[in-house]
């Protein structure tokens, strides 16, 4: 059955739907039971807004954030459409008011706290209430294996077996597989719901990961990032900076004050009243960084986040893309750095200890599961292949890969060559997959490993004579221990995969074989060599020469250098399409902005541009030049 939403969108102060968004709308309506997982700033609330304006009834939205709450129902009230929350913050005499209208059937949506579900008289007004559509926002909160466990969200599933006739939407920004699973079981939804996964990938967000030794190193970053993204105190635009303690949140808050920018500190352990104050000065542009744990965030919808900075990584993988995600919500490029430090597993176990069993899971089995989500977050941040693909992958969102952003700091440094050369990681990489494929699914990881290095100690390879095959010390000098990572790279941008249950075994995907065989490119940095403690080397991207610290000046382009920056993305871009390729295979930003303030004329002088070799220069240097001399425009406007 098809549903004209037009005439609600309109109500709602929206022209169109988003893509997947029509397709979560008419699923919802014609199995009345839809589990949608998309990013922060994804347009989730419309898909319950949107049938509660369309008819009658009352939506009942379960929500733990009552700044979100507060927003909406702000903007509902504002274009007439009847709204109310009910939360502990309200006085109790005000609680009785809505909960009466509430019971009378005056509202079209209802937005409360899952803690309201335990109570008499939210129960009492829930009785007899012609109620459409149940939405569970913050789904994941259901569970256990989640990353942000509530054990009040366990009453839900009871009350949807009460209320059968309702709709039911199930939405998060944050489930894995396993996840989403115990989420539909969990709400008794049956093993039929459909699930709809989309809206993960971000390109325009820069993700970067950079290895800092020390406080002034990480300060550098910083401003670096800041500058770049802002240009300076007073310009356009905002920034979050994520610290994992309070302390740490006030000292970067009064450094980046004294340094000239408007920043402000936010954590759980400041007055109510000064977080309202730090967030209504983020909201209206008084405050242009907030320095802040996770306590900051929910419900934050401002488009103009141009950067988002961890000091230290968060907890998992669902935390990090749910934190960065409120960046660049207006479709510009915008940045997300982590910092990372030897001392984070330690500081990171520590505040785990801390917080084990508090959310009513066993103190061991909580501990140990969040240790397992930090892991899971180093191993990305340590992968050598597009960051954003391995997110993807992460969140079973493989429809939306991209074989390489060419925005993160990944992908860049691989189309910039860097140390590595291409045909030696290529041979590398085919190598390691080739173990894998002789292996052919009887042996783990370690097997492939001790096969590449030629390990004589090892009995299985011995009495399956791998011992005598080709690949048996393939890439022998290396150490186990460098070949496990290159391994672990290759499952991470989906060449390799691992069966069995008890005993994972390591296999090859359809699309490693293609990799192997040469059919397709790899596109992947191999790990970094082992360096002396002290002496790491903090780079664009793992295994690269640091290169000086970029300025303010240096990254800034005067007008007509920005001009000039913008045509050759769109001539970039044009080009790949046309070869059917990543932007970043054709040239990267860096590069672009380099032959922007250079001007070359000639082939020789374009040369001297960052990234551009003779191979590049030979392919695509005449039409370079020819954006630089507004032959291209020209031509443009002639065949208009």
């Amino acid at each position: 059955m098809e549903h004209d939403y037009q005439a609600a969108l309109e109500r709602l102060g929206f022209e169109l739907l988003r893509p997947g968004q029509r397709e979560a709308l008419d699923a919802l309506y014609a199995t009345g039971r839809l589990l949608l997982v998309a990013p922060t700033g994804g347009g989730k609330s419309l898909i319950y807004q949107l049938p509660a304006v369309m008819h009658d009834g009352t939506t009942l939205v379960i929500s733990p954030l009552i700044s979100l709450m507060n927003d909406q129902v702000s903007a509902l009230s504002a274009r007439g459409i009847p709204a109310t929350y009910i939360a502990s913050t309200l006085d109790p005499g005000e609680q009785r008011e809505r909960l009466m209208r509430m019971a009378r059937g005056e509202y079209r949506l209802v937005y409360a706290a899952p803690e309201r579900l335990s109570l008499p008289g939210f129960r009492r007004a829930l009785e007899g209430l012609d109620c459409s559509l149940i939405a569970v926002d913050e789904a994941h909160c259901i569970s256990e294996w989640g990353h942000d466990f509530r054990p009040e969200y366990m009453q839900i599933g009871e009350l949807l077996s009460r209320m059968p006739d309702s709709r039911v939407l199930a939405c998060t920004a944050t489930a894995t597989p396993v996840v989403r699973d115990e989420i539909i079981a969990r709400l008794g939804l049956g093993a039929d719901t459909r699930q709809i996964v989309s809206g993960f990938a971000r390109p325009n967000l820069s993700l970067r990961v950079r290895e800092v030794s020390g406080a002034r190193d990480r300060e550098r970053w910083v401003d670096a990032a800041l500058a770049e993204a802002l240009g300076s105190p007073g310009g356009s635009g905002t920034s979050i900076v994520y610290s994992s303690t309070r302390r740490a949140t006030e000292a970067e808050a009064e450094r980046l004050a004294g340094a000239g920018w408007s920043a402000q500190a936010y954590h759980a352990g400041l007055p109510g009243p000064r977080r309202d104050r730090v967030q209504k000065d983020f909201f209206i542009g008084k405050c242009q960084v907030v320095v802040a744990t996770n306590a900051f965030g929910m419900g934050i919808d401002r488009p103009d986040v141009r950067a988002v900075v961890h000091l230290a990584p968060p907890g998992s993988i669902e935390a990090y893309y749910q934190e960065v995600g409120r960046a660049g919500r207006d479709g510009r490029d915008s940045i997300c750095l982590m910092l990372i430090n030897p001392g984070d597993m330690p500081l990171r176990r520590r505040l785990i200890e801390r917080g084990s069993g508090n959310d009513g899971t066993s103190g061991s089995e909580a501990m140990q599961h969040r240790w397992n989500l930090f892991l899971e977050l180093m191993r990305w941040a340590e992968g050598g292949s597009c960051r954003h693909d391995a997110i993807l992958r992460y969140f079973g969102d493989e429809e939306e890969t991209l074989s390489g952003c060419g925005h993160c700091d990944v992908c860049m440094a691989i189309a910039e060559g860097g140390e590595q050369d291409p045909e030696t990681v290529s041979l590398t990489v085919r190598k390691a997959l080739s173990a894998v494929a002789r292996t052919n699914g009887r042996f783990g990881i370690q097997v492939a490993a001790n096969l590449l290095r030629g390990f004589t100690g090892d009995e299985r390879l011995s009495w399956s004579g791998l011992d005598q095959s080709l690949t048996f010390g393939a890439l022998e000098g290396r150490s186990q221990e460098w070949l496990l990572k290159l391994l672990r790279r290759c499952v991470t941008v989906g060449w390799l995969n691992f069966t069995g249950d008890q005993r994972p075994l390591v296999v090859l995907t359809e699309e490693g074989r293609a990799v192997m065989r040469g059919d397709l490119p790899v596109r992947l940095l191999l790990p970094p060599e082992k360096e002396p403690v002290g002496n790491r080397k903090t780079a664009a991207g793992p295994g690269r020469t640091r290169r000086p610290m970029a300025t303010g000046d240096d990254l800034k382009l005067d007008v007509e250098a920005r001009a000039l920056f913008e045509a050759l993305r769109i001539h970039r871009l044009e080009l790949a399409r046309r070869e059917a390729v990543p932007p970043y295979v054709v040239a990267s930003d860096r590069t672009l902005r380099d032959i922007a303030r250079l001007r070359p004329a000639t082939l020789d002088k374009l040369l001297l541009a960052h990234g551009i070799g003779p191979a590049r220069a030979e392919r695509y240097g005449a039409g370079f030049l020819a954006v630089i001399n507004g032959d291209r425009v020209t031509e443009e406007v002639q065949g208009d």
